[in-house]
């Protein structure tokens, strides 16, 4: 394989709240904030040290600290098949448990920080170059 990642440097939290809570958009303009709605659910993924700034906005949330963030360097042709599959795959053999989030141009992982040294180790060993 022939891709190439970066390690970002925030620490990020991902907060599930409920699916018809209004969108703080204090977080919008941030640097890197992911927001998905679905009908079950509102999802926030935002740099933890910014948490405490919006949790008022954000409102009563189930939330994860803790994360980093591998970024696949793109952008990625939609023709490429099976990138995301093969780090997930590599990571999961490792026992280290993911949250992906797709962009139009690229892919980013989020893991636990603990599982950080791990992931990287293993995704070097597929030919991934970090």
């Amino acid at each position: 394989m022939n891709l190439k990642m970066s390690i970002l440097e925030e620490r990020f939290a991902v907060c599930k709240i409920k699916s018809t809570a209004k969108i703080p958009s204090c977080i919008l303009n941030k640097k890197f904030v992911s927001i998905t709605r679905t009908d079950d659910e509102l999802s926030i993924v935002l740099d933890e040290l910014l948490l405490s700034d919006y949790i008022d906005e954000i409102g009563k949330a189930e939330v994860y600290k803790g994360f980093r963030a591998l970024k696949v360097e793109g952008p990625l042709d939609f023709s490429l098949i099976g990138i995301l599959s093969s780090i997930a795959g590599t990571l999961a053999e490792v026992k280290v448990s993911i949250f992906a989030i797709s962009t139009f141009d690229t892919d980013y992982i989020l893991l636990q920080d603990e599982s950080l040294e791990i992931a990287i180790s293993a995704l070097k060993k597929i030919g991934i170059d970090i």
